[in-house]
């Protein structure tokens, strides 16, 4: 058991800003956890800022990585736990909107100035107790405010990607925009273009979690941001669907109420099948002309191709743009989902992407008329089938047919397919029902 077991991420910062200040250094918490710390929310990592220099720092702690060296940053290591510890810095001469050309070591005051907005520039001191505030994020935590420190044209020429920070962090906070700091991010929106997509994908992802995710896609529609980074989705702005089936409105309007809905828990993939379900909606959209009723036949395949072409440039994981993709492929499968065949109905509730999928259509529901039957329909279904844990597994294979003296082959294929059906209709039920069956099947062929 290591020294730091059962120590606390905040006792061990705590105790990193305590090892600094008493070998004569200045030493505070900074951004996001003083932030999170002063709305009594339980911080994810705890940054710490010092004018200890590199060196310093290494000969403090046992355990160091030089993440940033020529930036002053190195990361002190506790035990499982690591924290940021970065000397107080000036940046100067951006010139490729995210790497400053200029980087001098200086003091807290100035330290602070370099940072994006108001209520991530506040410096707390955990053994004094003492809030340092230079520049005013204290009042507009209280007011719950996101504004950047000094000009927001500077700020944002700095690093484009601040422009969809100040959405995310809006969004996660619950805090409303300043005015100035918003007309800014619309004005210069276009910029975002310019930052990689794994970047875009990182901030994205942090914008549409739960609870605030609802609250993230408007603002991402309002800031002018949705062209640079979601262009697909402005085509749901506007496109109408059929009142009978969604008395919601638009598509935009069909995703944002889903959004709004998702379980806290919910999985990564989740929210990104939520916004693409219907991507191809307005690319597919009919209206019937004897009765006007809009129809979006085939989107679902269509939708399928647009979210696996959005996500591969977005850079997400290929296992994940997979489960995503085939949530998308197959969400327009469970309207049928009483009427199936039991085969039918067993194969969907065996798909590995099956609990997303369920999730995914219990919001669709939710997002539009509300109707749940089809929902508790499967959920039934799907207990029913935990209790037959046989049925899982096929109950003959290739190497059992060969034994039967079949060759392989496509009619070998066919022969196991219409087996599995059979045995998914309950209508085989053990390997040795099975194999007869087969055999049968096989002597009447020749």
């Amino acid at each position: 058991m290591t020294a730091t077991a059962g120590i606390s991420s905040r006792e061990l910062a705590a105790s990193i800003v305590q090892r600094l200040q008493r070998a004569g250094f200045a030493a505070f918490w900074v951004g996001g956890c003083v932030r999170d710390f002063l709305l009594a929310r339980e911080p994810q990592d705890y940054d710490i800022a010092t004018d200890a220099r590199p060196e310093q720092i290494e000969k403090l702690f046992k355990k160091t990585i030089a993440v940033g060296r020529k930036f002053g940053v190195m990361v002190v290591v506790e035990g499982r736990h690591q924290f940021q510890v970065a000397t107080f810095r000036a940046e100067a001469d951006y010139q490729d909107g995210r790497h400053p050309k200029q980087v001098t070591f200086s003091n807290a005051q100035a330290d602070a100035q370099r940072r994006d907005f108001t209520v991530n520039g506040l410096f707390y001191d955990p053994i004094a107790q003492k809030l340092q505030d230079w520049v005013g994020g204290e009042k507009d935590l209280q007011a719950r405010i996101i504004r950047t420190i000094g000009t927001p044209e500077e700020r944002f020429a700095e690093d484009h990607l601040r422009l969809l920070r100040t959405l995310r962090f809006a969004a996660q906070l619950g805090f409303e925009i300043e005015l100035q700091t918003f007309a800014a991010v619309k004005k210069l929106a276009p910029k975002i273009e310019l930052i990689s997509a794994e970047r875009i994908r990182d901030e994205l992802v942090k914008l549409f979690s739960p609870p605030h995710a609802a609250r993230g896609l408007v603002l991402l529609r309002d800031s002018r941001l949705l062209p640079g980074v979601l262009p697909e989705l402005i085509a749901t702005i506007l496109c109408q669907q059929s009142p009978d089936y969604h008395p919601e409105g638009t598509v935009f309007e069909h995703i944002r109420l889903m959004l709004e809905k998702l379980p806290p828990d919910s999985p990564p993939s989740l929210p990104w099948a939520v916004i693409l379900h219907d991507i191809a909606k307005p690319a597919t959209a009919e209206r019937d002309a004897a009765t006007g009723a809009i129809h979006f036949y085939g989107h679902e395949k269509v939708g399928a191709a647009m979210a696996e072409r959005i996500l591969q440039r977005l850079r997400f994981p290929k296992k994940q743009i997979e489960e995503i993709v085939a949530c998308v492929r197959q969400h327009m499968q469970f309207k049928d989902v009483q009427q199936m065949r039991k085969a039918t109905l067993r194969r969907i509730l065996m798909r590995e992407t099956f609990p997303l999928e369920l999730e995914l259509h219990w919001l669709d529901c939710l997002g539009s008329y509300g109707n749940l039957e089809n929902y508790e329909f499967l959920v039934a279904q799907a207990e029913e089938l935990k209790k037959k844990p046989a049925i899982r597994p096929p109950l003959v294979t290739g190497n059992d047919l060969i034994k039967l003296g079949m060759k392989p082959g496509p009619a070998m294929g066919a022969l196991l397919n219409e087996i599995r059906e059979k045995q998914l209709a309950d209508e085989l039920k053990t390997p040795r029902q099975a194999k007869a069956w087969a055999k049968r099947r096989l002597a009447a062929h020749g």
